[in-house]
């Protein structure tokens, strides 16, 4: 991420926040994090800040597309350019196939979906009167889940809105890539995240993946952060799946 300007969607906890330290550490420039809740985006910030690094944090409901492009421009007016984008955010509540309900269907299309949607829509119109930078203008990363390509029927409805996040992945890249901007998504399996242990998934994860265990989320990020870092000058509308063998299991 040498000298790239990162934002991160959904970084004040979990996996964007991981990847606010990591991106750091990869020599990022500047970071930028927008999160539900502004408290937690300006603690994830911490690790940029003790490097002296230029930081921005804005909070928003991205299931609303007016409060994502003010938030984004929030963002831009603090940081100025930014080269690369990450959408992290979502949510996973599990429920039985025969019970999802009208709130479910929309909390999970609203956030897995709509606010992925108007995330990428703020970024493009940003990024595609940027100077490039070795032919490529911006990056765009989207978390999906090897979800979208498996059966799933305890939480059918959060799989769908991760092939559909992979469909919108295709789609913008197509469109945009004239402009030299770079679209792709990332389908990690089931992470051991500090969550996953608490609600008791990690036998779950172990029995599903052929190396016997879930991934560790640094073993994910390092994936997302090459697929939005300077060396990725070429590859869009990919997905690269990371799921240790879950999906030929």
């Amino acid at each position: 991420m040498k000298d790239l300007s990162v934002l991160i969607v959904g970084g004040g906890a979990g996996l964007g926040a991981l990847l606010a330290g990591m991106a750091v550490d990869a020599g990022a420039a500047k970071i930028g994090i927008i999160d539900i809740n502004q408290e937690a985006a300006e603690s994830a910030l911490a690790p940029a800040r003790a490097k002296g690094l230029p930081t921005a944090a804005a909070a928003c409901d991205i299931q609303v597309g007016a409060q994502c492009h003010a938030a984004f421009d929030a963002i831009v007016t603090q940081l100025g350019r930014i080269d690369t984008l990450i959408n992290c955010a979502a949510i996973y509540p599990r429920r039985p196939i025969l019970e999802i309900s009208d709130a479910d269907w929309d909390a999970s299309n609203g956030i897995n979906i709509k606010g992925t949607y108007h995330m990428m829509v703020a970024a493009v119109r940003h990024m595609q009167s940027q100077e490039p930078k070795s032919h490529v203008r911006g990056r765009i990363v989207n978390l999906t889940s090897v979800d979208a390509f498996k059966a799933h029927p305890q939480n059918a409805h959060y799989a769908a809105t991760k092939a559909a996040v992979v469909s919108l992945t295709r789609s913008f890249a197509h469109d945009v890539a004239k402009h030299g901007i770079l679209v792709n998504s990332v389908a990690p399996a089931g992470m051991a995240t500090e969550k996953a242990k608490a609600l008791g998934f990690l036998e779950e994860l172990a029995k599903a993946s052929p190396l016997g265990r879930g991934a560790e989320p640094a073993e994910i990020a390092e994936w997302v952060l090459m697929t939005g870092g300077p060396k990725n000058t070429y590859m869009t509308g990919e997905n690269v799946i990371v799921s240790g063998g879950y999906i030929y299991a």
